[in-house]
């Protein structure tokens, strides 16, 4: 069967803007304390009416128009969050039945922030074995409903919004525009690194878990900033060297917005001139699992991505997980 490629992409953001000076009311920090550590100046914030669902709903609109392709088309679709309206049914089911999609097989992926290239792994087998045609792609999260606005060193990073991309198999008949592999990885023995401490079977909603704010993030910043710097060079150089190419052959790198400090230092390892990486995060912060498909279609949009261009997506999040996909366009 014919590899899969990304026929269309489409993004939405909360209208919202909380600034850096909007958080130094909130909490004991600084526009430039954050700005210097993380390189954020913004993010988006969901209305209280927008949930996991109505973000991807606007997002997957976009990339089902741009791709020509109705929503009753679909095969198949998977939305990568840690943020879904509810744990029962799926984000995806939701999304499924707000779409109208009714033909469409529909589930969650959690990898946090990897979770889009993850959900894009699992896309890419269907239809390279030939059991789906249209398979919608979502990274969609509220994060802001998960953060501890107490907590400056976790409230400053995060942020909301979603991104989609629509894919079908390869068209031309020499396999051009595909996804040429997609690698992911994990290792748990890291999970507390980077964690939602309650909310599940191990520690259910509890008057104890509510006043101490287990049900936000937790994060070790930096032990898990240091761990994937190191981790993605080794991870961007490995796919690059399996298809024969080297960070010079690439046109458009689009890295998971953690970090503005991680990006640039992934970047000046691997030899990548900045005004090839996709950079968004001064604008949304973290998005976890949306962050990919946001940059990537923004990039679209302006025309960052031409025909035959080599574009390379890397994420290292929770769990903690990390994963790659690169695509001829």
């Amino acid at each position: 069967m014919p590899p899969a490629r990304i026929r269309a992409t489409g993004s939405y953001v909360p209208r919202k803007r909380l600034t850096n000076l909007d958080l130094e009311k909130m909490v004991d920090t600084s526009d430039e304390w954050i700005t210097t550590r993380t390189g954020i100046r913004e993010r988006r914030i969901a209305g209280p009416a927008e949930a996991c669902s109505d973000l991807a709903l606007k997002a997957s609109k976009r990339a089902l128009k741009a791709g020509g392709v109705k929503a009753a088309d679909l095969d198949l679709i998977i939305v990568a969050t840690v943020t879904p309206d509810t744990f029962v049914p799926s984000a995806a089911c939701v999304l499924q039945s707000k779409l109208g999609a009714s033909r469409a097989a529909a589930f969650d992926v959690n990898a946090a922030c990897s979770g889009f290239i993850y959900a894009l792994s699992v896309a890419d087998s269907f239809i390279r074995s030939g059991k789906c045609l249209n398979v919608l792609v979502v990274g969609s999260e509220v994060l802001s409903r998960v953060t501890n606005w107490q907590d400056r060193s976790t409230c400053v990073l995060f942020g909301d919004g979603a991104g989609a991309a629509l894919l079908g198999p390869a068209s031309d008949e020499t396999f051009q525009s595909r996804i040429i592999s997609v690698n992911i990885y994990a290792d748990g023995n890291m999970g507390d690194l980077l964690m939602i401490p309650a909310g599940g079977s191990r520690r259910p909603a509890s008057e104890d878990t509510l006043k101490n704010r287990l049900h936000c993030l937790q994060m070790s910043g930096n032990e898990t900033f240091k761990i994937a710097v190191k981790t993605l060079e080794s991870l961007v150089r490995n796919t690059l060297g399996a298809a024969g190419l080297t960070p010079s052959d690439i046109s458009l790198f689009v890295p998971h917005q953690a970090n503005l400090r991680i990006i640039r230092a992934t970047a000046e390892r691997l030899g990548i001139p900045i005004d090839k990486v996709a950079v968004n995060i001064d604008r949304l912060g973290n998005t976890s699992a949306a962050s990919i498909p946001i940059a990537l279609d923004e990039a679209v949009r302006s025309g960052r991505v031409k025909s035959g261009d080599y574009v390379l997506l890397e994420a290292f999040g929770g769990g903690l997980t990390w994963a790659s996909a690169l695509l001829r366009w």
